[in-house]
C-alpha cells in the first residue's frame, strides 16, 4: 500500500488537537487548544473558515451537517455545518468534557468527561439523556456500536467498559490500562474503535499492542503489532470498508495493518517524532488526516484501499480503458462521469440491462450518490467535464449512456467572475462573540461589562477602572441583553426582538442627582438594536429598520435619521458619533464599508459623509473607536490600526500592526483603547484566539505605534517616521482648541519643540550627504526661528548658496508670522503653530554648550570692529506698493541691480523698484571669497570684495529681536511720501555707491578689541610677518580672549571715553537727509532681529 505523506503544516497552537472529515470528505475540520474549529478545504488551504467555540477545544465531531465540540466551557455545542452557527447545547458537565462522537446514523452524540461520567443524548432533543455512571477517573474515550446496541468507554482508572445504552448498565470491563489521575497524565489516549458496518470487532489501544475483542462474546481474540512500536499507541481508526486499521503512537509512528491477515501494509513516521493524538480515514478510504500535540495538521495521501466489493473491479477492467489512469474505487467522481459500458465498475450491470435506468448500482453495492442523470438543465457534473467531451464518442451503440452525452454536450459556460463577499454581521466593538457563555459585553477606557449565561446565573457584572467613578454593579439579564456600552455617566443595555416582546433598549443612568436613574424604551415591532453607543450627554442607537436614534443620557428621544446602508459597528466620544455601514457589495472577499462622523453640540454637523472605510485586502473590521484624545480609529482582521488624519483631509493613515508583534500565526491582540500622548495602543494578547477568555482576568499589553514608512531601519527613515507620527499624533491640540476644549499648553509647546528637533537632526544629516535641496524642503516646515539655527549650521558647514536660500526662506516666514498675528481669528484646523517658536528658540539656545555659548558672544562683541568699509545701499524688493500698503511683496531677494523677469508691472503704477528701501537680507554682506580685496578698493567696488558687517549685540530673549523685527517692518510700511522720496531716488541709481565719508556705519567710535589691536597690530605682524589682513586680525581676536576680564574692561572703558560726540553726530545727520535716516534705521533694526544673520557674519569672516 505505497503512498506520500504530505508535509505538516501549522493548524493551532500548541496542545492537544483533533480532527476529522465531513461526509462527502470535501473538507478537514480540526480543532485546537486555541478555542477555534478550522475548516481547511485542503491541505494547502491558507485562509481556513475558522469557528470560535470557547477558550479551549478538546475534542469535536461531524455527521449530517452538525458539528458538535466539547469546550473548556464544560459544555457540549452544536453548530451548523459549514455555516458554524451555533445551535444550541447538548449538554453540560460539572468539568470539561473529553470526548465527543456520533454513532452511525448520526442521531446520537456520546460523550465523556473528567467528572467520571458519559452521557448519551439525542441531537434532535437534548433532553433525552442517558447517563452511564461507573468509571472512577476520568473518561479518555467513547465509541458507539455500528449497531447502536452498546457504547465502549475507557477511562483513566485502567478500566475499558462495554455499556448497554438502552439499560444503562455495565455489560462488561477489562482493565486495561495503567491508572492515572487525569487525561493529561495518562500515557495513552486510549481511543476506542469500533469495525464499520457490521462492528464485529472492537480495537483498544494497549501499550505497543492494539487488542481486538469480538462482539457479542467479548472475547479478545488477537492482537495486531509491530515490531517497530516502541512506545504506547495513542489512537486507533478503521478505515470505511473495514477492512484495514490505522493507529498513531505516542512516537510519532503511524502503523497500518490488514485486519484479515494481521499484516502490517504501511508505516510512516512524523516528520518530528511528535506524539499522534488523532486520525481520521477520508470517506473514500484514499487519505488519512492527522493530527499532533503541537497543533499541526498532516495528511497521508495516496493508500489505495477500496470497498467490499473492490477486489472484482480489475477483473472485467478492459486493458486500454481511459481508467487505467486512475485507482479501482478511489475516484468515484471519474467512475460516475463515464457512460455505463465505458465504466469497468457499470460494465458488469450494463451488460445485464440495456434499457436506461435511473439507478445504476456499481458493483461496489453502493447507491451513487451523484448519478450521471442531471437532476436540472444547471445541474454540473464535474467527471464529465473533467474526463473531457472526447471521451463519450467513443461508442456510437451506447444507449445506456446516452443520458450522460447530450446533457454534457449542452453545458453552458461555467460563470468565473468576482464572487460577491457576504457582508459582515454588525458587532459592538469591546465585545466577544454573543453565543459564549461567558463574555465580555464591553471593554472600553471606563471599565468592564461581562455578561454570564450558564445553569447557575444569567447576569451582568459593570466593573470600573476608577473606582471614583463609580462601584461595581451586579445586575440580573432577565431580559436576555446581549449588546452593551459603558461611559462616565450611564450604562447602555440592549436585547434582541423575541416572538412576544419587542427590542428593549435599557439605560443606568449612575451619575443622575435624582433618585430614579433607569429608565428603558421598547423599540416599534419588528425593528431590532443592532449597535448602540454612549456619548457625553447623549445615547445613540442604529436599528435594522436603517434608522440611528438618538437619545438623551436621561432618556429623551432627540434627533432620527436614516443609514446610507445596514449598520457595522458605532462608537461615541464626547460630542462624536462614529457609525461604520455596508455601502455596497463587496466581491472576492472584500468588504465595503462607509464611515460616517457626526460632531454634535451647539453646531451639530458632519466632519465626514460616506467615504469609504480603507481595508486591508480580503480583511473585515474588527474593532472602531476613538482615542482618549477624541481621534477617530479602527482595526481590521489583519491586524492594522488606522488613524484619522484631519490635517489631510480627514483621511486615515495606518499608525500601528499588531501581526508584526504576533509569536504565532494564530496568535492575535484585541485592541480595547488607545491613547495620542503618550503614544500608546492598550490591547490583550491572545495565544490561539481571537478573543481573550474572562477568567482569568486578562491582562492588558501595551504596543508602540509606528508608521509604515520606506527604511525605517536607516537613520533618516527613523526620523522621518519619528516626525510624522509626531505630526498626526498631535493634531487633535487644534482640534480641541477649536471646538472650545482646553488644551494643555506644556504639552503642545512639547510636542512642537520635539517636531523641530527632528526637522534639525534630519537637516543636520541632509547636510552631511551634500543634499542642500532637501534641506530647503525640511527648512519649509521649520518655525522662522529655527530656520535661524539652520543658516548658522549651513554658514558653519561653509556652505553659502543653502545658507542664502534658507535666508530667503527665513524672510518668508517673518512676514507670514507678521500677516498670521495681524487676524484676530485663528483658523479652524490651523497645523501651523508658528507661536511656540519664540519659546523652541530659547530652548535650542539653552542647549548650547558653554564654551560654544563663550565662543559666540566674544564673537558677537570683538566683531563690532570688523566694519572696514563702506556697505554699498540696496533697494527692498519686498517693499510694499504705495497702492497696497497692506500686501507686502513677495518678490524674491536679488544682488544689486538684478531686475526680476517675473515681475509684472502695472501701467501707471511704480513697481517695486521705486517703493521703499529693502530690508538688508541676513547674508547679503557675506561672500565665499577667502581673500580679502584692499580695504580702500573694497568701497568703489563693493561686489567684488567681501564686507564685514558688524555683529548686534545679542538681545535678551529671541522673541524680542523677532518682535523688533515686526515692529521695524511695521514703521516701514507707516512713512510719508516725503520720507520715500529720497529712497526712490536712491533707488533709481543702484550701482551709485556713496562715499565713504558719509558712511555714518565707519564713523562709530572705536571699541576696546579696535583700540588694543592698533597697539599691538606691530607685535602681532613683527611675530608673523606672512599673515594677511585677516589672518592678524584672527590672531588678534585670538590674543585678546586670553587676556583677564579685568584688562579687557580696562580697555572697553578706554574706548568709551573716546566716543563723546558719536550720538550728535547720528543726529545730526538724520536732521539733514530724514530717508537716509529711514534706510539706516530699517538695516540697524533688521540686523538686531535677525540676531544669527549677525553671528554668521562673523563666522564667516573669521573663517574666511
Amino acid at each position: 500500500m505505497p503512498c506520500e505523506r504530505k508535509p505538516m503544516r501549522y493548524g493551532h497552537s500548541e496542545g492537544h488537537t483533533e480532527v476529522c472529515f465531513d461526509d462527502t470528505g470535501r473538507y478537514i475540520v480540526t480543532c485546537g487548544n486555541d478555542g477555534d474549529v478550522r475548516i481547511w478545504e485542503s491541505l494547502d488551504d491558507d485562509d481556513p473558515k475558522f469557528i470560535t467555540v470557547g477558550e479551549k477545544a478538546y475534542s469535536l465531531a461531524l455527521k449530517k451537517g452538525k458539528l458538535v465540540t466539547a469546550s473548556s466551557s464544560n459544555t457540549v455545542q452544536i453548530h451548523t455545518f459549514p455555516d458554524g452557527d451555533p445551535d444550541g447545547i447538548l449538554t453540560r458537565f460539572t468539568t470539561n468534557a473529553t470526548h465527543v462522537t456520533f454513532n452511525r446514523s448520526g442521531t446520537r452524540v456520546a460523550a465523556g468527561s473528567s467528572d467520571f461520567m458519559v452521557k448519551v443524548v439525542e441531537v434532535s432533543d437534548s433532553s433525552q439523556q442517558k447517563t452511564l455512571r461507573g468509571h472512577e477517573a476520568p473518561v479518555l474515550s467513547v465509541t458507539f456500536d455500528p449497531k447502536d446496541e452498546y457504547l465502549a468507554s475507557s477511562s483513566c482508572d485502567g478500566s475499558v467498559v462495554v455499556w448497554n445504552i438502552e439499560d444503562q448498565t455495565r455489560v462488561t470491563s477489562w482493565p486495561l490500562l495503567q491508572k492515572t489521575n487525569d487525561v493529561s497524565n495518562a500515557a495513552s489516549l486510549c481511543r476506542l474503535a469500533f469495525q464499520p458496518a457490521a462492528g464485529k470487532f472492537l480495537a483498544v489501544p494497549v501499550e505497543t499492542r492494539v487488542h481486538l475483542y469480538e462482539r457479542g462474546s467479548w472475547d479478545h481474540v488477537g492482537s495486531l503489532s509491530d515490531e517497530l512500536l516502541t512506545q504506547p499507541v495513542n489512537v486507533a481508526a478503521w478505515s470505511p470498508c473495514g477492512r484495514f486499521l490505522a493507529a498513531g503512537a505516542v512516537g510519532g509512528l503511524l502503523t497500518i495493518w490488514d485486519v484479515s491477515s494481521r499484516l502490517v501494509v504501511e508505516r510512516q513516521k512524523h516528520e518530528k517524532g511528535f506524539t499522534v493524538c488523532s486520525l481520521a480515514w477520508h470517506p473514500s478510504g484514499s487519505q488519512i488526516a492527522y493530527t499532533d500535540t503541537e497543533g499541526c495538521l498532516g495528511l497521508l495521501d495516496g493508500l489505495g484501499t477500496s470497498g467490499t466489493g473492490s477486489t472484482t473491479a480489475p477483473a472485467v477492467k478492459p486493458a486500454n480503458g481511459y481508467d487505467d489512469l486512475f485507482d479501482e474505487d478511489d475516484d468515484r467522481l471519474m467512475d460516475e462521469g463515464l457512460s455505463d459500458t465505458n465504466s469497468p465498475v457499470k460494465k458488469a450491470a450494463a451488460a445485464a440491462d440495456e434499457d436506461d435506468d435511473d439507478f445504476l448500482i456499481p458493483s461496489t453495492g453502493r447507491v451513487r450518490n451523484r448519478g450521471a442523470i442531471l437532476d436540472d438543465e444547471n445541474s454540473l457534473d464535474t467527471g464529465s467535464l473533467k474526463l473531457g467531451q472526447d471521451k463519450f464518442g467513443d461508442n456510437d451503440d451506447d444507449d445506456a449512456g446516452s443520458s450522460v452525452a447530450p446533457a454534457a454536450a449542452a453545458l453552458r459556460p461555467v460563470y468565473d467572475g468576482p464572487v460577491p463577499t457576504p457582508p459582515q454581521k454588525a458587532f459592538q466593538p469591546g465585545s466577544t462573540p454573543a453565543h459564549l457563555t461567558h463574555r465580555f459585553m464591553m471593554w472600553n477606557s471606563v471599565g468592564i461589562v461581562r455578561g454570564y449565561n450558564d445553569e447557575q446565573d444569567n447576569a451582568i457584572d459593570v466593573e470600573f477602572h476608577d473606582t471614583a467613578v463609580h462601584h461595581a454593579m451586579h445586575l440580573t439579564n432577565s431580559l436576555g441583553h446581549t449588546m452593551a456600552d459603558l461611559s462616565q455617566e450611564a450604562v447602555l443595555l440592549a436585547c434582541p426582538s423575541t416572538d412576544d416582546l419587542a427590542s428593549k433598549l435599557q439605560c443606568l443612568h449612575f451619575s443622575c442627582w435624582d433618585t430614579n436613574k433607569e429608565w428603558m424604551v421598547d423599540l416599534p415591532q419588528g425593528e431590532d438594536v443592532k449597535a448602540l453607543c454612549l456619548g457625553q450627554g447623549w445615547a445613540a442607537v442604529a436599528t435594522s429598520a436603517l434608522l440611528l436614534r438618538l437619545f438623551s443620557v436621561g432618556g429623551v428621544q432627540r434627533e432620527i435619521c436614516s443609514l446610507p446602508g445596514p449598520v457595522v459597528c458605532m462608537a461615541g466620544h464626547g460630542e462624536q458619533l462614529l457609525v461604520v455601514y455596508h455601502r455596497a457589495t463587496g466581491f472576492d472577499g472584500e468588504q465595503a464599508l462607509g464611515v460616517q462622523l457626526l460632531q454634535f453640540g451647539r453646531r451639530k454637523r458632519q466632519l465626514m459623509s460616506g467615504e469609504p472605510l480603507p481595508l486591508s485586502p480580503k480583511s473585515y473590521l474588527c474593532w472602531a473607536g476613538f482615542t482618549a484624545e477624541g481621534t477617530a480609529c479602527y482595526v481590521d482582521s489583519n491586524g492594522l490600526v488606522r488613524m484619522l488624519n484631519r490635517a489631510l483631509g480627514n483621511t486615515w493613515t495606518p499608525v500601528c500592526n499588531t501581526r508584526e508583534t504576533c509569536k504565532s500565526k494564530s496568535d492575535h491582540y484585541w485592541v480595547v483603547g488607545a491613547h495620542e500622548n503618550p503614544q500608546q495602543l492598550r490591547c490583550i494578547p491572545c495565544k490561539g484566539s481571537r478573543y481573550p477568555p474572562t477568567l482569568p482576568r486578562p491582562a492588558v499589553a501595551i504596543l508602540p505605534f509606528k508608521l509604515p514608512l520606506c527604511q525605517t531601519s536607516t537613520e533618516k527613515g527613523q526620523m522621518e517616521e519619528q516626525y510624522w507620527r509626531s505630526v498626526l499624533f498631535h493634531n487633535h491640540f487644534s482640534f480641541l482648541s477649536s471646538s472650545g476644549y482646553e488644551v494643555d499648553e506644556a504639552a503642545q509647546t512639547q510636542s512642537d519643540k520635539e517636531q523641530q528637533e527632528l526637522l534639525m537632526k534630519m537637516f543636520a544629516l541632509s547636510c552631511k550627504l551634500e543634499r542642500e535641496f532637501r534641506c530647503v524642503e525640511l527648512a519649509e516646515l521649520m518655525t522662522q526661528n529655527v530656520v535661524t539655527l539652520a543658516i548658522r549650521y549651513a554658514s558653519r558647514s561653509r556652505r553659502m548658496n543653502l545658507a542664502q536660500r534658507l535666508s530667503e526662506i527665513a524672510l518668508e516666514k517673518s512676514t507670514q508670522l507678521q500677516e498670521d498675528e495681524e487676524p484676530e481669528e485663528e483658523p479652524e484646523f490651523s497645523s501651523d503653530r508658528r507661536t511656540s517658536g519664540y519659546r523652541q528658540t530659547e530652548t535650542y539656545n539653552t542647549r548650547q554648550n558653554e564654551e560654544e555659548d563663550e565662543e559666540e558672544r566674544e564673537e558677537e562683541e570683538d566683531g563690532r570692529e570688523m566694519e572696514t568699509e563702506e556697505t554699498k545701499r540696496r533697494l527692498n524688493p519686498f517693499a510694499k506698493e504705495s497702492d497696497f500698503p497692506a500686501k507686502p511683496s513677495l518678490t524674491p531677494i536679488g544682488r544689486v541691480g538684478r531686475s526680476n523677469p517675473f515681475k509684472v508691472a502695472d501701467s501707471g503704477k511704480p513697481t517695486s523698484s521705486s517703493g521703499q528701501p529693502r530690508v538688508s537680507n541676513i547674508l547679503d554682506n557675506m561672500r565665499s571669497s577667502r581673500k580679502l580685496a584692499p580695504l580702500s578698493g573694497s568701497a568703489g567696488k563693493p561686489s567684488k570684495g567681501p564686507v564685514l558687517k558688524p555683529l548686534a549685540p545679542r538681545t535678551k530673549a529671541k522673541a524680542q529681536s523677532t518682535l523688533l523685527q515686526i515692529s521695524s517692518n511695521k514703521t516701514a510700511n507707516k512713512k510719508t511720501p516725503e520720507a520715500a522720496e529720497p529712497a526712490a531716488d536712491l533707488q533709481k541709481q543702484p550701482d551709485a555707491a556713496a562715499p565713504p565719508a558719509e558712511n555714518t556705519e565707519n564713523k562709530r567710535p572705536k571699541t576696546g578689541f579696535q583700540l588694543w589691536l592698533d597697539e599691538n597690530r606691530k607685535i602681532i605682524i613683527a611675530d608673523n610677518p606672512d599673515l594677511d589682513e585677516t589672518d592678524v586680525i584672527k590672531e588678534a581676536m585670538g590674543r585678546f580672549r586670553t587676556l583677564s576680564a579685568d584688562e579687557r574692561l580696562l580697555w572697553t572703558e578706554r574706548a568709551k571715553g573716546q566716543s563723546g560726540d558719536a550720538a550728535d553726530v547720528k543726529k545730526r545727520k538724520r536732521a539733514e537727509n530724514e530717508a537716509v535716516e529711514s534706510d539706516e534705521s530699517n538695516a540697524r533694526k533688521k540686523s538686531s532681529s535677525l540676531d544669527p544673520s549677525s553671528k554668521l557674519s562673523a563666522f564667516a569672516f573669521s573663517k574666511s
